[in-house]
């Protein structure tokens, strides 16, 4: 691949790391798609089990390649509403994914690339790390992006965030909803691959799997129907082997560890 690397280490932790350092990381045509394709490998592949997404350079991601969007513009309509839906694939697939994503920022994550570290299940900021979403102080709007803010950290704070095109640190991130912890820069990298690896060997992957499908799906659906959908996850879950694996640990007293 062009843009990114992919590795998986001992522990079935996955790695990809944005490898456009020269355009800080800036998502253009072939970085998304190299995206989508290295997420299908870690779905398909058994000994994934969690994903961390990092970036090489000084930059997390400085959101769409300004240089693409320009020559974009002598797209038809047709092509760009092409364009855009690869985008919103790649972030629907993150949010959607079967298995746990972790973002690890250390530096700029702005626009889309905001949108790309706040959309996976945990992010970990350096306090070297800044967020923001400026499309609007370029003419742009932050479109796709908008749609998981909204659901992440709701309507006050996201038009707060939006409107202003404001460039902010992460202990505001963290204030807001869209980071988890904030760490020192020179422990990041220990502190995700601890709190992956732990995350990994404490917690059933079909379980976090579907509650991550339940979150997903449970605000779409009014209250009778998300009551009934969830029982019927409740029941679905009660079969699989790893329910009676838990349980089964748990009577017995035998420590249980899902790696």
């Amino acid at each position: 691949m062009q843009y990114v690397i992919w590795k998986i280490n001992s522990d079935g932790v996955g790695t990809i790391t944005l490898n456009r350092p020269e355009k800080r990381n800036a998502l253009n045509e072939q970085l998304v798609i190299e995206l989508k394709e290295v997420l299908d490998l870690a779905r398909t592949d058994n000994s994934c089990k969690i994903v961390v997404i990092e970036s090489s350079g000084e930059a997390f991601c400085a959101g769409a390649d300004l240089e693409y969007l320009q020559k974009l513009q002598k797209n038809s309509f047709e092509e760009n509403v092409q364009d855009s839906t690869n985008l919103m694939e790649l972030f629907k697939t993150i949010y959607t994914f079967p298995k746990i994503i972790i973002s690890k920022v250390d530096g700029p994550a702005i626009a889309g690339g905001c949108g790309l570290a706040t959309v996976t299940d945990f992010c970990f900021a350096s306090n070297k790390a800044t967020f923001g979403y400026t499309e609007a102080r370029i003419g742009f709007v932050p479109a796709i992006v908008m749609v998981f803010l909204l659901r992440k950290i709701g309507e006050g704070k996201a038009r707060e965030i939006l409107l202003t095109g404001e460039v902010f640190g992460a202990d505001r991130a963290k204030h807001l909803g869209l980071v988890n912890e904030v760490i020192d820069a020179a422990e990041l990298n220990d502190y995700v691959n601890h709190f992956a690896i732990n995350l990994v060997s404490k917690n059933s992957g079909r379980s976090l799997a579907l509650i991550k499908e339940m979150i997903a799906t449970i605000p779409e659906k009014n209250l009778n129907e998300a009551l009934t959908y969830a029982a019927q996850k409740n029941a679905e879950m009660r079969e699989s082997e790893d329910c009676k694996k838990g349980i089964s640990a748990f009577l017995n007293k035998e420590k249980i560890s899902w790696r």
